[in-house]
């Protein structure tokens, strides 16, 4: 019979086998996990990128057979001898959505953010019924470490409310809002302040109007809580909104609100502080494209 001395080490020795085989396997099916995700990603990215650039050709070149039907004027025609009237703006055109596929492909995606050479550029997702369903979730539903971006639940895009937050995680792989942090440099909100939300009735535009530091609190804080506001039905509720975020603001991006205005905040954690967030606030400026209706959706929109 073996002494108890050695076969201690033994299991021991057995137990941390199994522990790194374990951790291995793990490993494994997160890395591949993250592949798929990041491959659907892709792919949801490239059907967008077609999509934009059909438009686009449509667009800057007309069909032989439109421009035929322009008359070439006559030079016979006597010219009126009054001024004429300006012809009003002809009404905005609706374009085929980018994002139609990724739509389609699962209900619950609200809208597409994407920001300007960054990595940003993800499907929002939207459920009510549970907020965190894609907390730890990918596009499609699977597990993964770097979940979604997720609208608020109290956001509401139809009728628009006047604030919509969208939170992500900040991975240190860049991933979601990993690189968010990176607009406390002044200069680099400067080259990044536009912000693009492309939803199913329209392409919003937002430009970034305060970026700051601050922190979860206890429902008894008596202090401002920018993840409380989504909208504005006073004046007075505007103007607490509007300075708070401009007196936190690190610095001024000499993007200015009033009344009436909207924004998109992102917001994702950071660790200053306990329960500490990381925010970008952006103002809604001039609107993008319209689009068409997109066929086969049963879910209203949010």
């Amino acid at each position: 019979m073996k002494h108890p001395k050695t076969i201690l080490p033994a299991l021991l020795a057995c137990a941390a086998v199994v522990c790194l085989i374990a951790a291995g396997v793990i490993l494994f099916r997160q890395r591949q996990s993250d592949r798929h995700s990041q491959e659907t990603l892709d792919e949801l990215r490239a059907s967008a990128e077609a999509l934009k650039g059909t438009a686009s050709s449509e667009s800057s070149n007309p069909s032989a057979e439109n421009s035929e039907l322009v008359p070439e004027p006559s030079q016979e025609t006597p010219l009126p001898s009054a001024e004429p009237t300006a012809a009003p703006e002809p009404a905005p055109v609706p374009i085929e959505n980018p994002y139609r596929d990724s739509f389609l492909a699962n209900e619950d995606m609200t809208a597409w953010i994407q920001i300007p050479g960054t990595p940003v550029d993800y499907p929002v997702m939207w459920t009510p019924e549970d907020e965190e369903y894609y907390l730890l979730r990918g596009f499609d539903g699977k597990s993964d470490n770097n979940g979604c971006l997720i609208l608020d639940t109290d956001s509401c895009l139809d009728p628009l409310s006047t604030n919509l937050i969208i939170h992500g995680h900040n991975m240190k792989s860049g991933a979601m809002f990993g690189s968010l942090t990176e607009y406390e440099d002044a200069d680099f909100c400067e080259e990044h302040k536009s912000i693009i939300l492309y939803t199913k009735e329209l392409q919003r535009n937002y430009e970034v109007i305060a970026v700051f530091r601050s922190q979860v609190y206890k429902k008894t804080d008596q202090v401002f809580k920018f993840y409380k506001f989504f909208q504005a039905d006073t004046q007075e509720e505007f103007d607490d909104f509007y300075q708070n975020i401009k007196a936190l603001s690190i610095y001024d991006t000499g993007v200015t609100a009033e009344f009436g205005d909207h924004f998109l905040t992102l917001s994702t954690c950071v660790y200053h502080v306990d329960r500490g967030r990381f925010v970008v606030v952006a103002k809604e400026v001039e609107p993008g494209d319209l689009y068409l209706p997109i066929y086969g959706e049963e879910k209203t929109q949010h």
